[in-house]
Formats: structure tokens, sequence, C-alpha cells
């Protein structure tokens, strides 16, 4: 092991602290681990939320070492593939962390278990499922609701913004640029436009007018 400077130790001491807060944020589908790039015999510093079976002391891993012999390896490796030693899938990011000198001292990573989630993803693909061989053919939405709709979002992403935030006066303009497309004659397109904007219909009338 290197015998550390100040600022090393200042700079671990406050990663452990980065680790336990992202690890209780992400729990428990976000393993978090420190590792010491200076002592890669006993790379791990800190493990948090532990799906890997890893421990505190356990050595670095290829791209730990990696970092330690080039310190031009890319500093972000974000959402790559992994495995578990049990075959589970893991989406993991690596972070590494260099001190004054451009050296590589540490290495914050982050392997979330992608299984809870394919699970529930099966789930949703079962429950979203449409028979499309069904008899009936039937909508709860108005004819035109998603051009009004589209229009409105146009308008929100050219003010960098999103419908709901858009101001009084944005609205105005924007139920005028509706009213002149005849996108308001459409039916039920007042309770339309006011339900997108999160306005009652009685706003979207006075800016109508």
């Amino acid at each position: 092991m290197i015998q550390k400077t100040l600022e090393q130790r200042l700079l671990l001491e406050q990663l452990k602290q980065t680790a336990e807060g992202i690890a209780k944020t992400f729990a428990p589908f976000c393993e978090v681990v420190l590792h010491d790039l200076l002592d890669p015999s006993h790379a791990v510093l800190a493990i948090h939320n532990n799906l890997s079976g890893r421990e505190v002391g356990d050595p670095a891993t290829e791209l730990g070492l990696a970092r330690i012999q080039d310190a031009d390896v890319e500093q972000v490796i974000a959402n790559y593939p992994n495995s578990f030693p049990d075959g589970r899938q893991v989406k993991s990011t690596s972070i590494g962390i260099k001190d004054s000198e451009g050296r590589y001292i540490a290495a914050l990573c982050m392997n979330i278990d992608l299984s809870v989630f394919q699970g529930f993803q099966g789930m949703l693909n079962q429950f979203v499922d449409i028979q499309m061989t069904a008899p009936a053919k039937e909508t709860f939405d108005p004819m035109g609701a998603d051009a009004i709709r589209d229009r409105i979002n146009q308008f929100a992403a050219r003010l960098a913004t999103t419908p709901r935030a858009l101001k009084a006066e944005d609205r105005r303009t924007l139920v005028k640029e509706l009213k002149a497309a005849g996108l308001l004659e459409l039916r039920r397109a007042m309770e339309i436009v006011a339900a997108h904007l999160g306005v009652s219909r009685a706003s979207v009338y006075g800016y109508a007018k």
C-alpha cells in the first residue's frame, strides 16, 4: 500500500460519505462500492447494499487495475453490462477519482440489479398487453385530442418548458394559436386544453377571447 497524502486521505473520507448517501437513496436495488486504488490488494474500502457478496478488503477489479496502470483510462464509464457471481444481470457505472496530480486514487462504483426490474417489466408488459383480435373497437378520447396535445407540447418545447409550467401570457398566446389553427373547434377541445395545461376550462375560455 502506498503512503497516502493528506489530500488523498481527505478525498477518500469524503467519498465514503458520498457512497453512503447514494446507497441510501437507491436502496435496495443499487450496490455502491468505494475502491481505494492506492491499495489494490485490499481495494474495497466500503460497500453498501451488498448484492455481489464482496467484502471490505477485497482486491481491485480489472477496471480498477487498469486505472492504476493508466491515468488516461476514461474517468466516467456509465451503464455498462456486468453480472453478479450468481449470474444476475447488472448495469454498472464506475467513476474514477483523481488527486491534484492527476493520479487515480479511488473509484466509486454503482451496480444495479436488473433482475428485479426485468421482473417488473415482464409484469407490466403482460398488464398492458392488448388483444388486437378483440371484436369491439372503441375509444374514450375524442377525435383530434392527440393533435391538440401535440400542438401544446410543441409550443411548450419551443419555450424550453412543459405545458403545465407555461406562464399565463404564454398560455394566452398558445390558445390563440390553437384557435387560429381551428383546433378549438374540435369536440371537447376546451376540456382537453385545460386538462393538459392543468388549468380550469374557464381560464381557457378567457385566453381564447
